[in-house]
């Protein structure tokens, strides 16, 4: 037997193509590590095979691996609990909250916000209204405080002021922190910066060595200045809070907001057609790719269910949908909160472009393609059954809605 030593091309590249199938078995056993705060992380993922049809499977008796039967107690991973009982000062965030819960960029904020407040500070989360979110302690909220009311619901910006001005009398914050975006926190920020007479740090995308740094110049340029004490931040402007959990202990105020002569008027939500909407601007995708074969139904779905259109580069190709309606690497990267994609299985240029949306659902006949294995739900089946059911469910609930208010 020759003892020189073979090089796999194919083998090197999958272990470098970290959206290969294979890519993770190609990977050298890493079971556990200490991650940078002296906590022993652990790779959940490090166990089990792949299986002849591409899945990976977890066979816990090792008989299919022909290894031994190995028996060990679950002990479920509890990270290290931040507390901080009598805070010296506090750092004040301001989350978007859109549809009740913390963005990716509210997440960078309070991770932002943690490395102000260090060991003696505590972050304080400033929500308003009603939210859904119930994973505040593990993002990084030392103190939580919700302020509720009809007066501070819809477009409110006046109110909202009147209700973070009497935060900063109670508390006194060393900083407030909010998002610079269009979801409402870039538009608070500057509004709340002219009622308390500061100058605030915009764009920031830094905050190192006691000093902001944002963005100026269109972009192009970057502007260092002391750290001020009302931050607008930028999306991934510190790494989110991963390492600790923390109390959110629920805080109050000690006196009512004032109410303001709101010289606003919120007449709610203007419907838009969701065709205009630009594809990386939009929250819910419905996506066809070479698996739809009756696009007037596939059009049809997307109308009752007020999503917007996308596509895969091989529907564009043959003409099925305009090319601005393309989404992946060649096409537009999109954030969507729910992407949709019937028919598409998932080319590596696909789901690059959809690597930031929340949620994605795969309708799809071939259970081993790489889409079903990105979704965090998959529909196994025929797209044009799957998609007379789905009219008819959203018909039927929207004609229960109606039964109901009338």
């Amino acid at each position: 037997m020759s003892d020189i030593i073979r090089r796999d091309p194919r083998a090197e590249w999958i272990a470098r193509n970290r959206l290969h199938p294979l890519h993770a078995a190609m990977q050298p056993a890493q079971h556990s590590w200490m991650g940078p705060n002296g906590v022993i992380r652990k790779n959940l993922h490090g166990i089990g095979f792949i299986g002849p049809n591409g899945l990976k499977r977890i066979d816990r008796s090792g008989a299919q691996q022909g290894g031994a039967v190995k028996r060990s107690a679950t002990v479920e991973v509890q990270l290290p609990l931040h507390q901080v009982p009598a805070p010296a000062f506090y750092i004040s965030v301001v989350p978007d909250m859109v549809g009740g819960r913390l963005s990716s960029h509210d997440r960078d904020l309070l991770g932002l916000a943690h490395q102000l407040a260090g060991n003696d500070g505590a972050v304080l989360a400033v929500v308003f209204g009603e939210h859904k979110e119930n994973a505040f302690a593990t993002a990084g909220v030392d103190r939580l405080l919700v302020l509720e009311g009809e007066e501070f619901s819809g477009y409110a910006p006046e109110q909202r002021v009147q209700g973070l001005r009497a935060v900063d009398n109670q508390f006194n914050p060393r900083h407030w922190l909010l998002p610079d975006s269009r979801s409402g926190g870039g538009e608070l920020g500057r509004r709340f910066a002219a009622a308390l007479g500061e100058r605030p740090a915009t764009r920031v995308w830094q905050v190192k060595d006691q000093e902001c740094i944002g963005r100026a110049g269109a972009g192009l340029q970057d502007l260092a200045r002391p750290v001020a004490r009302l931050i607008l931040a930028s999306a991934e402007c510190a790494e989110p809070v991963s390492e600790t959990r923390h109390e959110a202990l629920p805080v109050e105020l000690s006196t009512s907001v004032a109410r303001s002569l709101s010289r606003i008027e919120d007449l709610g939500a203007v419907a838009v057609d969701p065709a205009a909407i630009p594809m990386a601007e939009a929250e819910f995708i419905f996506s066809g790719g070479n698996g739809v074969k009756d696009w007037a139904l596939f059009h049809q779905t997307a109308a009752a269910l007020g999503a917007t259109e996308g596509a895969s580069r091989v529907a564009v190709d043959d003409g099925f949908m305009a090319r601005d309606r393309q989404v992946g690497a060649s096409g537009t990267w999109v954030t969507a909160r729910v992407y949709v994609a019937v028919g598409i299985s998932g080319a590596i240029q696909h789901l690059q472009g959809i690597g930031a949306c929340d949620k994605v659902v795969a309708i799809n006949l071939d259970p081993g393609c790489d889409m079903i294995k990105r979704a965090d739900l998959s529909v196994i089946g025929e797209s044009a059954e799957i998609l007379q059911a789905l009219i008819a469910a959203v018909e039927a609930y929207r004609n229960d809605a109606k039964r109901d208010a009338a």
